[in-house]
């Protein structure tokens, strides 16, 4: 009697181990998720350090990149799915990648972004980044941050009412501030499957993503 209950226990075990990796591999899957994230860097931050200040095309000083588009990433409403497998191997025409590149100027990027985040959109490449624009284009960007033409200190809360006041619809559960040591990052919005903004998961907790008093957006470069 004694060993069926070690060996009902020991099966318990292995059933929990091996099926709670089987149920996290289980949730990436394409097109199953629950809201998206639209992720906008700001690019001056990116080119100010030295391991990305030498990418070509976003840190030339040739254009005047403000906010781009990072990604937009399938989120849960814990967690995200990544990497999803396709039918078919990830692959983003040169064609696409060109036509992207004014919102988002890395080459890698857009094809990073597709491979890492687009694939659990379970939508093509030409599908994904259309909706890409498609959101981008409902936020409007702050004048202030267009062309920033000197270092601004600012704290996040500045950042978020600037972009609350360009965009009445945007609410403050909607949005997150991403910080990188002293630096602005980042902004997230957020985005229901059917291209509407909508409340944030706890993906995008704002005291996890920066919870500086103060941070620094470096200027825009070049153009000026």
């Amino acid at each position: 009697m004694r060993i069926g209950v070690r060996f009902i226990v020991l099966m318990i075990a292995v059933l929990f181990v091996f099926g709670g990796v089987g149920a996290s591999h289980a949730k990436d899957q394409a097109g199953k998720f629950d809201y998206y994230a639209l992720a906008l860097s700001w690019s001056p931050s990116y080119c100010a350090s030295a391991k990305h200040a030498r990418d070509s095309l976003q840190c030339n000083n040739a254009r005047p990149f403000a906010f781009v588009v990072h990604g937009l990433w399938p989120q849960y409403e814990r967690g995200w799915p990544q990497n999803c497998r396709l039918r078919k191997r990830p692959w983003v025409p040169e064609t696409l990648i060109d036509k992207m590149l004014d919102i988002m100027p890395s080459r890698k990027l857009v094809i990073h972004e597709y491979k890492k985040h687009g694939t659990c959109s379970g939508l093509s490449p030409d599908a994904y980044f259309a909706l890409v624009r498609r959101i981008y284009k409902q936020i409007t960007i702050p004048e202030r941050f267009q062309r920033l033409s000197k270092p601004l200190a600012i704290s996040p809360d500045e950042v978020e009412a600037e972009f609350l006041k360009a965009n009445p619809a945007l609410k403050p559960e909607m949005v997150s501030i991403v910080c990188r040591g002293s630096r602005l990052s980042e902004l997230r919005i957020c985005f229901s499957r059917d291209e509407t903004l909508q409340a944030c998961g706890v993906n995008e907790t704002q005291r996890k993503l920066c919870n500086s008093r103060k941070i620094v957006m470096p200027p825009v470069r070049g153009g000026q």
